[in-house]
């Protein structure tokens, strides 16, 4: 009676990451932050975090002061454009 059930392997289930559980976002769709711009990605989109969430900025450079919209949320980041600067 060694693994009774499918999918157990050692008494382990293997579900290949679903299940996975996200925090929730610490922003809303739509809404405006003030952040600065640390970094540049690989696209080469401005980078800032809100409150730890990546998030990606068009047209944005490291050391720029802004105020972004966030148009997108995703699981592992998020995606804004620029309102105003503050240069």
């Amino acid at each position: 009676m060694q693994n009774e059930r499918r999918g157990e392997r050692g008494g382990r289930r293997f579900d290949r990451g679903r299940g996975r559980v996200f925090p929730p976002k610490p922003v809303e769709l739509g809404k405006e932050y003030d952040v600065e711009v640390r970094e540049v990605s690989r696209r080469g989109d401005g980078v800032a975090r809100i409150q730890g969430l990546v998030t990606f900025i068009p047209n944005a450079k490291p050391g720029d002061h802004v105020r972004v919209k966030i148009t997108r949320i995703s699981r592992r980041f998020a995606e804004a454009e620029i309102v105003s600067s503050s240069k």
